[in-house]
């Protein structure tokens, strides 16, 4: 999130909003990314000015997102040559005029070559595959609340990729029901998970009450 002004603002009232609730964290991780660190940085000091201890984050490799932008890029000059409904996609962003259509578009077209990806359909040289990335996110996420202990609270900033990927570890979802999802996402939103020993369940998704301007909902 936190790679623009506005990536910065949404952390902060993020961080604001949790520190007037007084929500205690006992351990905190972040993505590689340095726009997941930064975003964990702008609550710690949102919750420092309230006067509030907010852990420094542990650096978790396993919340890396996926390469959907090397998915993209390596792939589209082949399906355009071999598959119609990209050829319309992609005709369609070409044709399009002004900046809403133009996202709305490209999104579309986007959406159609990562879901083929997701399906095994298509796979890049040198690009992780669909599963191996959601091995990948399961298993940092087993690994870190294993380190926990009973009772603890535990925030993890990553994107929406992996927070699918935890959604479809609680609800069982499918792969096309987990890119759905990674799509849903508002930026700087958060959800929230009940964690046991054999048992991780969904309490709430893509939160955002602290974003209470329009103008602050953003995605990707």
């Amino acid at each position: 999130v936190c790679s623009s002004d506005l990536g910065e603002s949404q952390a902060t009232l993020l961080g604001e909003y949790w520190a007037s609730r007084k929500m205690v964290f006992h351990r905190v991780g972040a993505g590689p990314r340095r726009r997941h660190a930064g975003t964990a940085r702008f609550v710690r000091d949102a919750y420092a000015t309230a006067n509030l201890n907010f852990p420094n984050p542990e650096m978790l490799p396993e919340f890396d997102e996926y390469d959907a932008e090397n998915v993209f890029d390596r792939s589209l000059p082949a399906l355009l040559e071999t598959d119609q409904n990209i050829r319309a996609f992609h005709a369609a962003f070409k044709s399009a005029s002004g900046p809403s259509a133009h996202r709305h578009t490209f999104q579309k077209l986007f959406e159609a070559v990562i879901s083929k990806w997701v399906h095994g359909e298509i796979s890049p040289a040198n690009v992780e595959l669909w599963p191996d990335f959601c091995t990948r996110v399961n298993f940092g996420l087993t690994k870190f609340l294993a380190a926990g202990t009973s009772g603890e609270r535990v925030a993890i900033f990553t994107s929406g990729g992996p927070i699918a990927v935890a959604m479809q570890c609680a609800l069982a979802l499918s792969s096309e029901k987990t890119l759905q999802i990674s799509w849903m996402s508002r930026n700087c939103s958060w959800s929230e998970f009940l964690y046991s020993s054999g048992r991780f369940t969904l309490s709430s998704f893509n939160v955002h009450a602290h974003l209470d301007d329009p103008t602050m909902l953003t995605h990707r």
